[in-house]
């Protein structure tokens, strides 16, 4: 089911993301919205995920109800998380996750050029924010994954955006399946 409706919901999503983020001192490295789910790149220094997504997710779906007249369960079943071995998945991660926009069905027909400048004016992604400071949410940080094409600088910006373009025109392979069974990505 839809757990966004309009631009409110996803507006307010970000702002209860970034509350508990920083009651909960969560790092949040990427995110991208879409109609019927999310994903997040989080580092969780406290290893207190399963309380913040707990706050986190009572926090949205008590907005959503209200908001919307609804009653219940917002999400179906329990959220999936995953270990990233960061050294060498973490980048393989953030650019599964900002390329999400363009793997929906009614996206999947554009061309190389058309994906590209979609992703870049993507309003619920954390995308934007990594090629461009002026897109930038304030609580993503994106030195971490930066780091790995040159920091955040706009040369670094620019290998990810080179990085992320890739898989807009080879087979990306999910990285997440690698974690499926057992919950980690890479070797710990």
């Amino acid at each position: 089911q839809e757990i966004f409706l309009n631009d409110a919901d996803c507006a307010k999503f970000l702002s209860l993301l970034e509350r508990s983020s920083d009651i909960y001192q969560v790092n949040i490295l990427a995110y991208v919205l879409m109609m019927n789910h999310f994903h997040l790149l989080l580092k969780t220094p406290l290893a207190n995920l399963q309380e913040f997504m707990r706050h986190f997710n009572i926090s949205y779906t008590s907005y959503y109800n209200r908001s919307h007249q609804k009653m219940g369960h917002l999400y179906q079943g329990r959220y999936k998380s995953f270990l990233i071995d960061a050294d060498h998945y973490l980048q393989e991660v953030s650019r599964y996750i900002h390329l999400n926009p363009v793997w929906v069905k009614r996206k999947s027909n554009l061309n190389v050029d058309e994906k590209r400048r979609y992703l870049k004016q993507y309003r619920w992604s954390s995308y934007p924010g990594y090629i461009s400071t002026r897109s930038r949410v304030s609580f993503v940080r994106v030195n971490e994954v930066l780091d790995y094409f040159g920091g955040n600088t706009s040369q670094g910006r620019r290998k990810y955006e080179r990085f992320l373009e890739e898989g807009l025109s080879k087979k990306v392979e999910n990285p997440l399946e690698r974690g499926k069974g057992h919950g980690v990505v890479g070797s710990m």
